[in-house]
């Protein structure tokens, strides 16, 4: 059964930049990761697997694209990304950022393996250390060295992404929330983070990045299949809702960091895969006078940018939905498309009041048909949605703040940082004269889908914001879900947080501050 099946996956070739080259390999199945690509392939074992599930860091990777003529530069978790997803992008390994005696003189020594990738330098073969390495070796950052590979990489990305400024404790603190480490500690690393800025930079080590700009862009003019292939990545809105069409049974990307876990987990073979990243229509974030519309291919990274932009007290909560690697490559199409009872961001986008577009190709018409549902709607089961076969969830529409909004979201989870939920909840409120104008609650962990909390809004909507009306909506909200017991919490633990949740969000509107992390100094508690 098994060799039947491996004999429907169609391997196609995959070509990136590694460098200062065009490395091409052929026969790449279209559900292999890249990790398995770099590591038997390329024989880059410094690039390690640990927990092949996003968690843990020991797999990142750099990656750059050419974005508006710039090179943009990305930490992605190499366990769970599909290796095509990369094509035409250029590729950084732990291997690569060190000066190398080999930089002018062409390919690296030991020549170009049989399927066609280039074996890593030797240790002798480099000239100097980058100073995300460096910094590490003088701070100490390095125990049982596992880890470490995974911690260069996030440290390569955040240098190369400073452009000389320097970086401080909170951003490295933030930015390194995707890698762990079991035996240093984290305080030498993040000393790290903030010494290698300060380091000089070799240069057999600096980016010639408008030529590796000028190579990348010289790769995208390569002819790519557009409606047949394996892995379909197609650059316009057109042509995706084409391969959609003719495909309607292909399993679709939007930045693998779910779909990733079905090929290291459950071991889930793909015979054909659609990205739905490279469509330049989806990529972008646009601003209009009532709402945001953010592009289903729009990485988790960025969209939560754009809607920190316009509602700054969400700064925490975004940071916290899931280590940057996983940010960087997840979108936030993807995740509402997935539709899992615990994803973070529908509850939020719940509460906001988000609509998703829901795009397909009218073979009949020869023309594109569109249409909008609020996004609560878009749900009929456990992972179950209302799209049809040759349809895409291509934008999310967010409303602008409104006056005088007061909003929260609440990630209940097992460890702070790079977890997932046991329980999230997102409020907004409006006050008019004391009372309750509007109200939108989103719960997520709490049923088979992300929900909102209809009976608690109806209980909530025209009454007085006061402490008895707060405590009578407790009741209302812990009765209105039956949620699971489960490895993460309880059912009963669920509810009763759900009803603290609300209490919390009373005390914060009326200015306690106190009460959340925010106002939490770890200095000022040592």
């Amino acid at each position: 059964m098994l060799a039947r099946m491996t004999a429907l996956i169609s391997p196609q070739t995959l070509t990136f930049w590694r460098r200062g080259h065009a490395v091409t390999l052929d026969n790449v199945a279209p559900d292999r990761t890249l990790l398995e690509v770099l590591r038997d392939d390329l024989g880059c074992t410094g690039t390690k697997e640990g927990c092949g599930e996003g968690d843990c860091g020991a797999c990142t990777v750099v990656l750059g694209e050419a974005v508006g003529g710039q090179l943009r530069y990305k930490a992605i978790n190499s366990c769970i990304r599909l290796a095509h997803s990369v094509q035409g992008m250029a590729v950084w390994t732990v291997e690569d950022i060190g000066a190398r005696d080999d930089t002018a003189a062409g390919p690296p020594q030991g020549g170009v393996s049989p399927l066609g990738g280039q074996r890593p330098a030797s240790a002798a073969e480099r000239g100097g250390l980058h100073p995300a390495q460096e910094a590490m070796v003088q701070c100490h950052g390095s125990q049982c060295g596992f880890c470490t590979p995974g911690f260069v990489m996030s440290l390569f990305g955040m240098f190369q992404n400073s452009a000389g400024k320097p970086i401080d404790r909170a951003q490295a603190v933030a930015d390194l929330s995707g890698n762990l480490c079991r035996c240093t500690g984290y305080r030498p690393i993040f000393d790290a983070a903030q010494q290698m800025g300060s380091l000089p930079l070799p240069a057999g080590c600096a980016v010639n990045e408008p030529v590796v700009v000028a190579a990348l862009e010289a790769l995208g003019e390569r002819p790519a299949p557009a409606t047949d292939g394996a892995y379909l990545r197609p650059t316009t809105l057109a042509s995706l809702l084409q391969a959609r069409s003719a495909h309607p049974n292909a399993q679709v990307v939007a930045g693998c960091t779910d779909v990733g876990l079905w090929v290291t987990k459950q071991h889930k073979r793909f015979a054909r895969v659609l990205d739905v990243t490279g469509a330049e229509e989806l990529r972008r974030v646009e601003t209009w006078p009532h709402h945001i519309a953010i592009g289903a291919a729009v990485s988790l990274h960025e969209a939560f940018a754009a809607l920190v932009s316009e509602r700054p007290t969400l700064k925490t909560f975004a940071q916290r939905f899931a280590g940057l690697p996983v940010r960087n490559s997840g979108t936030l199409g993807g995740n509402v498309a997935n539709g899992s009872p615990i994803g973070d961001s529908m509850p939020l986008l719940i509460a906001l009041g988000a609509n998703v577009v829901l795009m397909r190709r009218d073979a009949r018409r020869q023309a594109v048909a569109h249409r909008e549902l609020k996004l609560e709607d878009l749900y009929t089961g456990y992972r179950t949605n209302v799209m049809k076969p040759d349809e895409l969830l291509c934008w999310i529409k967010v409303p602008r703040p409104q006056d005088k909004e007061f909003l929260r979201a609440y990630k209940i989870s097992k460890r702070f940082d790079d977890d997932i939920s046991a329980v999230c909840l997102a409020i907004r409120l409006t006050l008019d004269d004391g009372k309750v104008g509007s109200i939108s609650i989103g719960a997520g962990g709490v049923a088979a889908t992300p929900v909102r909390a209809r009976q608690t809004e109806a209980a909530l909507l025209g009454q007085v914001w006061d402490a008895d009306t707060v405590m009578a909506a407790m009741a209302t909200l812990r009765a209105e879900f039956q949620p699971i017991s489960d490895m993460r919490a309880s059912a009963a633990y669920r509810q009763t947080v759900l009803g603290n949740l609300l209490q919390r969000f009373w005390l914060e509107s009326q200015g306690m501050q106190a009460i959340n992390l925010e106002s939490v100094s770890m200095e000022a508690l040592a």
